[in-house]
């Protein structure tokens, strides 16, 4: 079988293309530029290993740590021409702004600013959520999840069934099991108040 992802790889390392539109962080980058005078553009620090070419776009990935920029290049756009980028004004539009302000910087040789998607304490979250709901999924209770994750010591200190740490656990392990029904795509966007 011809698999999208070789599933000998570590998923840590593993390289996963999303599509634009599921992904804001994916620029997307044309040659079609309507106004003159535009300069080619250097791309350093292409990971050559997650490149990919498709009969009408080429996948590139700047960088490889967390902070990498995924570009989609379409119209027979390459690195090394002028490039412009297309920017959706849909609900994703401050999030592609971002990702298209990061690459600037990159392109320009400007300090790099982190990509903040994910910050700190939701990824802390997000592995307290995984841990749960795997947790769960084995058939641990509340309470023996909420003591591989808090320690029994803290979950003793309060009786059980009016215990803050009962309530966390039943929302991690609610909200772990919304991230593997298909939330987890969720975690590519911006959180932003409506």
């Amino acid at each position: 079988c011809d698999f999208p992802v070789d599933p000998q790889r570590d998923a840590l390392h593993a390289v996963v293309y999303w599509q634009p539109e599921v992904d804001p962080g994916t620029l997307i980058l044309t040659s079609e530029i309507p106004v003159s005078g535009q300069r080619p553009i250097s791309l350093p620090e292409l990971d050559e290993e997650a490149t990919r070419r498709s009969p009408d776009s080429l996948s590139l990935r700047l960088g490889r740590d967390a902070g990498s920029l995924r570009l989609l290049l379409i119209d027979g756009a390459r690195p090394g021409a002028a490039l412009a980028a297309l920017v959706p004004l849909d609900d994703s539009c401050l999030d592609r702004i971002e990702a298209l302000s990061r690459l600037w910087r990159v392109v320009h040789n400007r300090p790099r600013i982190p990509d903040t998607r994910l910050t700190a304490q939701r990824r802390r979250r997000l592995r307290q959520m995984l841990q749960a709901i795997d947790g769960y999924m084995s058939g641990a209770t509340y309470r023996e999840i909420a003591v591989a994750l808090y320690g029994a010591e803290r979950v003793a200190l309060e009786p059980w069934k009016t215990s803050s740490l009962r309530d966390s656990t039943i929302s991690l392990v609610r909200d772990g099991r919304d991230l593997v029904d298909g939330g987890y795509r969720h975690l590519l966007r911006h959180r932003r108040r409506q």
